[in-house]
């Protein structure tokens, strides 16, 4: 899933994001906005993990909502 559908389907994978990092508040998702950076950059801030532990996180999400 590339960024471009990411943001087009933000509306609905905000709630399965918030399922899968509960850290992350209804304010932060929607700042994120679809921005896979800023994604990473809240889950690194909230879960205290590297970025590549981060991005792999959202690899593995992303995978799993094709």
């Amino acid at each position: 899933m590339n960024e471009y559908i990411i943001k087009e389907k933000w509306a609905q994978l905000k709630g399965k994001a918030k399922e899968k990092w509960g850290e992350l508040t209804n304010d932060d998702l929607d700042i994120i906005e679809g921005k896979r950076d800023q994604l990473a950059g809240k889950i690194r801030e909230k879960y205290g993990c590297t970025k590549e532990e981060a991005e792999k996180e959202i690899d593995d999400w992303l995978n799993g909502q094709d």
